[in-house]
């Protein structure tokens, strides 16, 4: 399964880059945790975006995923955000948000297919007092 995963990052990262984002990273990781991958968005002013992605198969019982982004989760996620910045400082002047990609995969014989079913901007606040 944590190969499926890799795989459904992978695809989700391929999807950003042919929209124009640059990948910056891909599953970083610090002592608070990961993140599946950190993208930068040129719209009418950069920004970055802190990418959740979750893979299932087609039939599954956590809403795709999104029920296994929980607040806990969501701090996790934005502690280690706030680490990548201070080793970035770069970036840290840039606005940051937190994305969820929801992946469905089906498998046919050997071979994966995968589908973005949902793409999340902001997602979640990035305020956790």
């Amino acid at each position: 399964m944590h190969q499926i995963g890799k795989l459904g990052e992978k695809f989700v990262a391929q999807y950003l880059e042919n929209k124009g984002w640059t990948i910056l990273q891909q599953r970083w990781r610090c002592p608070w945790g990961e993140i599946d991958l950190i993208a930068q968005i040129q719209v009418n002013s950069p920004q970055i975006a802190f990418i959740e992605v979750k893979t299932r198969q087609q039939f599954n019982c956590d809403r795709d995923g999104l029920l296994a982004i929980t607040p806990q989760k969501q701090r996790k996620i934005w502690q280690t955000a706030n680490a990548f910045l201070s080793d970035y400082p770069h970036l840290a002047d840039l606005p940051c948000r937190f994305d969820v990609a929801l992946v469905i995969y089906t498998q046919i014989n050997q071979e994966y297919k995968f589908t973005l079913k949902e793409y999340l901007e902001s997602a979640w606040s990035d305020c956790f007092e």
